[in-house]
């Protein structure tokens, strides 16, 4: 039986899985509570543009709203890989 993680998360043997996957706490949650309310997890969000098309300027632009620290010191390469581990 997968460990009680406090009403924030709603499926928790989901949660468990993916944080034994290597997701973030923050990420591991998000899935398994929108999969706990039959959200389809798996369908591609919106039109995103990606990662490698985007300006270094963009991707600091987006550090900065998720919180990554040292962004101003990285390169593009670093940002892209920071943003895909957050």
């Amino acid at each position: 039986m997968a460990k009680d993680h406090g009403a924030s998360v709603k499926d928790d043997e989901l949660y468990e899985a993916l944080r034994e996957d290597g997701a973030s706490k923050e990420k591991a949650a998000r899935i398994a509570n929108a999969k706990a309310t039959g959200t389809d997890v798996s369908r591609k969000g919106g039109a995103a543009q990606d990662y490698e098309d985007r300006a270094v300027e963009q991707l600091r632009e987006r550090a900065a709203e998720l919180g990554i620290e040292g962004r101003s010191d990285m390169r593009k390469d670093e940002l892209i890989e920071a943003l895909r581990d957050h």
